[in-house]
């Protein structure tokens, strides 16, 4: 789901991440608040004024949001899950899970946590916003403003996440309500995906619709074509993946792993291995073996970085790295564990390895090709 993102805090234990999109939605919520809304609601200020307004309305955004994905972590912590931390990104936010509800009970409390936390932030902001109505006189319209916004906008944030339409808070309440009806939680995402599909395609409709037909302006638009095709996409992928995490659930990483992988010696010149084992196999990772132990791997990617006058004098061991928790594995290792480990590091082949030595190699070629055969004879969707 994410590119490039940034730790900037650790909060009540959970690692706090900003996406890169996350900055250019950040900067677009300022600009507008600042170019449009409150200038809109609050007449005769300067601009740097509106300009600090804007910029404290999106500060406040970024809390609030933060503020909602953090409920959601600390029950699905009182429950006993593991939560990886929360990342914003350029759609809002979302609280990593590194595995799925336990029962639909659980599914329930950690869903509503969300907007009734953004209910109570946009109560406690609004109620503020009174308080400093009646209490000052004149008011100071520029913090006025800005609370009102905040009220607005945490009460909306939490209007929307409670659409049936999964993966939104909605869309996990529907499934923990089908999940405890039917105790099928297969199933049950089956169906909340769905609905969140198609409640993801109506709105790109409506975007396109409403430009074309002059009912909304084109950002307007444009907006609702985006949302909704990031959550028709993130419908099918949260089904995809809960397919995958029962097809996997259970099997380690010696089930997949190939026991006799190709592996090279450190003294082979960089020309030999691009010749002789890159072209031929078209891996882009080759474990790294002296005198029967694994000393590490050699990139294709560290290919790259040397210059191609220089290969036939250069030698692997100059250019590979060790083995590190990013590629490499033990054989006991769950397969949805490597699976995340891949992901994680962007890395398709990973060495197994016991003590110091390769005992094969796993490849997220095979582990895709085991799922596709067990969903093909519907022993996945049994599991």
């Amino acid at each position: 789901m994410f590119g490039k993102s940034f730790k900037l805090f650790r909060l009540f234990g959970f690692e706090v991440n900003v996406d890169l999109s996350w900055l250019v939605i950040a900067v677009l919520v300022a600009w507008s608040l600042a170019a449009g809304l409150f200038p809109a609601q609050v007449k005769g200020l300067s601009s740097a004024t509106y300009w600090y307004m804007g910029i404290a309305g999106a500060i406040g955004l970024f809390a609030s949001v933060i503020f909602h994905e953090l409920w959601h972590s600390l029950i699905a912590r009182r429950f006993g899950l593991e939560m990886k931390g929360i990342t914003l990104f350029i759609f809002g936010g979302v609280s990593e899970m590194a595995e799925e509800p336990s029962g639909p009970k659980v599914e329930f409390w950690m869903a509503v946590a969300g907007p009734l936390s953004s209910l109570f932030l946009g109560g406690a902001f609004y109620g503020i916003y009174l308080l400093t109505r009646s209490a000052l006189s004149p008011e100071p319209a520029s913090v006025t403003a800005v609370l009102f916004y905040l009220g607005y906008i945490n009460g909306l944030l939490a209007v929307f996440n409670l659409i049936p339409a999964f993966p939104l808070d909605g869309g996990r309440l529907l499934r923990s309500a089908l999940w405890g009806g039917k105790r099928d939680l297969l199933w049950a995402t089956r169906i909340a995906s769905s609905v969140g599909n198609a409640f993801g395609i109506l709105m790109v409709v409506v975007g396109v619709g409403g430009v074309f037909f002059g009912r909304l302006d084109f950002i307007s638009g444009i907006w609702f074509f985006l949302i909704g095709m990031f959550l028709s996409n993130a419908a099918r992928s949260s089904y995809q993946q809960l397919l995958l995490r029962k097809g996997l659930e259970g099997l380690k990483v010696s089930r997949f792993m190939e026991a006799n992988p190709i592996t090279v010696s450190r003294a082979l010149s960089i020309e030999h291995l691009v010749e002789d084992y890159i072209y031929k196999h078209a891996f882009k990772m080759f474990p790294v073996v002296d005198d029967g132990r694994l000393v590490g791997c050699v990139t294709m990617q560290k290919v790259k970085d040397i210059p191609r006058s220089e290969w036939a004098i250069r030698t692997v061991g100059e250019i590979s790295g060790g083995c590190s928790a990013d590629n490499s594995v033990a054989p006991n290792t769950d397969a949805m564990v490597a699976l995340a480990q891949m992901n994680r590091s962007r890395l398709s082949r990973l060495m197994v390895v016991e003590a110091d030595k390769l005992v094969g190699i796993i490849t997220l070629k095979d582990m895709l090709k085991f799922l596709s055969i067990k969903l093909e004879l519907g022993d996945a969707a049994r599991t």
